[in-house]
């Protein structure tokens, strides 16, 4: 975990919230990517993750605030009755990746999701996408798409360990991501 007053105040950060997954839907999942998507850059393991809201770069002096809207959103969740429940249920590729569409049983996922990006927008640090929210998992990036047609991993229903704000730093091998910090969902 990074702490935020180790970054100057000015200083910007490209930051983004997401759910993080189980130990066993991590292993699962590695090793549908192994068998499906050879000669593909498949997302790292420590990278799998279903994203909340992607900030972009935002002044560091911002972190802190950004981290309650992400804690206050899910201790509004955990005063609700149930837990997130999500099952991978396709694959799907866009222009430039592939991804994992995910059921989330119940809505518990899309309605923290959508309480985040409110407390988001509210402070002034996030604007929503014109779509709604899609409950995915970025399994691969390529810049030709690969038009692959592929059956979801075997992974049983699983409920997100917690989220987390992450620090995304940008190499030319591929992002790389660091929690800042995390937050439990209770439920």
């Amino acid at each position: 975990m990074t702490s935020a007053a180790s970054v100057s105040g000015d200083e910007r950060l490209r930051l983004f919230l997401a759910l993080r997954l189980p130990e066993d839907v991590l292993d699962a999942v590695e090793g549908w990517q192994r068998e499906q998507l050879r000669n593909i850059r498949a997302v790292r393991r420590e990278h799998l993750h279903v994203t909340l809201a992607f900030l972009g770069h935002r002044p560091a002096l911002e972190v802190e605030s950004i981290v309650g809207a992400l804690r206050d959103a899910a201790a509004g969740l955990a005063a609700q009755p149930g837990e997130i429940r999500l099952t991978p249920s396709r694959y799907r590729e866009t222009r430039s990746v592939g991804m994992l569409v995910l059921e989330d049983a119940g809505g518990r996922a899309a309605l923290l999701a959508v309480d985040a990006q409110e407390r988001l927008e509210r402070l002034g640090v996030y604007r929503r996408e014109g779509r709604p929210w899609l409950p995915h998992l970025t399994v691969a990036r390529w810049r030709e798409r690969p038009q692959l047609r592929l059956e979801p991993p075997p992974v049983r229903t699983f409920v997100p360990s917690d989220a987390a704000a992450y620090l995304s730093r940008l190499h030319p091998d591929g992002a790389r991501y660091e929690v800042l910090e995390s937050v439990a969902l209770g439920g």
